[in-house]
């Protein structure tokens, strides 16, 4: 029976360590990030899980920028999120906390060049990422360009999981971010 009890808590140390690790390289990513594509911090290439994908949206910068940035209206066109909590005022540095998927993060941005470039880090429990989006600007259309990593405990353990996952939320973050522009460019 002591055996079993050490053995859980040498596993339990192990977990917890591994846990302030990740916390510890993340935080330590993004101090010494530095910029790139028009990004104060860039995702992590050397994160475990990383995800990019574009789509051309046929609707005016400023309208995929507007639904882009107005984070206190992210539920009423992401079917995932279900709470923000946001300023009035979109600027680097902003602090936000939003609800999607069941989970509750605090988040807060890294880059707000208008009409160029949108990014922020997000932390939730277990895991921490960093989210991009670009913008270049056609003659009638937008392409968006979006780039996410994730890193930290869980998505190390479950790098298959939280890579499908990634892949198919960047996917239809973009189809939501497009319906929504279509709607308001209307």
């Amino acid at each position: 029976m002591k055996k079993a009890i050490y053995i859980f808590l040498a596993f339990a140390v192990v977990i917890i360590l591994y846990y302030l690790y990740g916390i510890y390289s993340f935080n330590n990513y993004v101090n010494r990030a530095v910029r790139s594509n028009n990004m104060n911090i860039p995702v992590n290439e050397n994160a475990p899980v990383k995800s990019m994908n574009q789509m051309e949206i046929a609707a005016p910068v400023d309208t995929v920028w507007k639904i882009l940035t107005g984070i206190r209206n992210w539920p009423e066109w992401q079917k995932s999120v279900t709470e923000t909590t946001a300023p009035e005022t979109v600027e680097e540095g902003t602090k936000f906390h939003w609800k999607a998927g069941g989970l509750s993060f605090k988040s807060r941005i890294h880059t707000a060049e208008l009409h160029k470039a949108f990014g922020w880090t997000g932390t939730t429990l277990g895991a921490a990422a960093v989210h991009n989006w670009r913008f270049i600007e056609k003659e009638n259309s937008t392409v968006v360009i979006v780039e996410e990593s994730l890193q930290g405990i869980f998505p190390g353990i479950f790098k298959g999981y939280f890579q499908k996952n990634l892949d198919k939320g960047v996917l239809t973050n973009l189809e939501e971010l497009k319906e929504a522009s279509l709607i308001m460019s209307r």
